[in-house]
């Protein structure tokens, strides 16, 4: 399982990489914050966190 390294914003994307710096995943939306195991990304009013495969662990309104 790939941790994640870093989150960067580029234009309406936000990129992930693992620790190799490859692209796990890119989803649209606004960068919100990321540890070394999810992602949050703002996408329509409402925070999306996703976990180190892509997948949605959770959804809040912001």
């Amino acid at each position: 399982m790939d941790m994640i390294s870093t989150a960067i914003q580029k234009g309406d994307n936000v990129y992930v990489y693992n620790e190799r710096n490859s692209v796990i995943f890119v989803r649209t939306g606004i960068l919100h914050g990321y540890t070394g195991t999810t992602v949050s990304i703002k996408q329509s009013g409402r925070i999306y966190t996703y976990n180190e495969n892509g997948g949605v662990v959770s959804v809040h309104s912001n």
